[in-house]
């Protein structure tokens, strides 16, 4: 599942249901803000796990619940029933990604920096550890800001491309631009992923979502997997 910004008790500029206790908003609120999530799926809120992302490409499989975040990663895997992996963005894409054969199932926080050296093709290899197929994987790349809003100068979008083929873009005003979700696509289909999906919404364009790049200071949005057995 994919929030919002709506639905949740923090105030501007972190209105109204942020996720991310890392941006200065009210930690009492962010607390409230993941109970209603924890609550609105079904778990108890010891059941989600989160990460403390850093832009990287390292993947931690988790068996159980943690104290706290997961230091210092960017995909979280498990085949670990009813247990939740939460990612958080604000601009960046979240990938959710699932093996239903085997249970296997991954989140992954891919920004420019990570999705450049690899952590998708990483959060990948550790589901096969696990016994999940790429054919078999479904995946879903989330909102992000879209690659007519996301101008970078051109020495950057030629070095993304050139790690990740396909995300060269132009902006509206025909300036060099990103397209993460099509530079990670063309990677998964390089990867034999067996079905891909997009949520086509641009962050920096949609208001109901939020985005560093139009609000610097803002808050961040969940993107959610578990594996319910019932």
């Amino acid at each position: 599942m994919l929030t919002t910004r709506e639905g949740g008790v923090s105030n501007p500029p972190f209105d109204s249901f942020n996720l991310g206790d890392h941006v200065g908003d009210d930690p009492a609120a962010v607390a409230a803000n993941r109970k209603r999530l924890a609550e609105g799926i079904g778990l108890d809120p010891s059941r989600l796990v989160w990460m403390e992302q850093v832009h990287g490409r390292t993947v931690t499989t988790v068996s159980g619940p943690q104290e706290g975040p997961v230091e210092a990663t960017d995909a979280l895997v498990t085949n670990e029933p009813n247990l939740a992996l939460v990612v958080l963005t604000a601009d960046c894409v979240p990938l959710l990604l699932g093996d239903p054969t085997t249970g296997v199932i991954a989140a992954v926080h891919a920004g420019r920096v990570g999705a450049r050296v690899g952590v998708v093709p990483a959060a990948v290899k550790a589901m096969g550890e696990l016994g999940a197929k790429p054919e078999n994987i479904e995946v879903l790349l989330g909102p992000a800001v879209c690659g007519k809003c996301y101008e970078v100068p051109a020495a950057m979008m030629a070095d993304v491309d050139k790690h990740l083929p396909g995300s060269a873009s132009k902006s509206r005003a025909a300036k060099p631009a990103l397209d993460l979700r099509a530079g990670l696509w063309n990677q998964l289909e390089g990867l034999g992923i067996g079905k891909l999906g997009v949520d086509p919404r641009c962050t920096f364009e949609e208001r109901t979502l939020f985005s560093h790049r139009r609000e610097p200071g803002t808050g961040r949005l969940g993107g959610v997997i578990w594996v319910d057995p019932s």
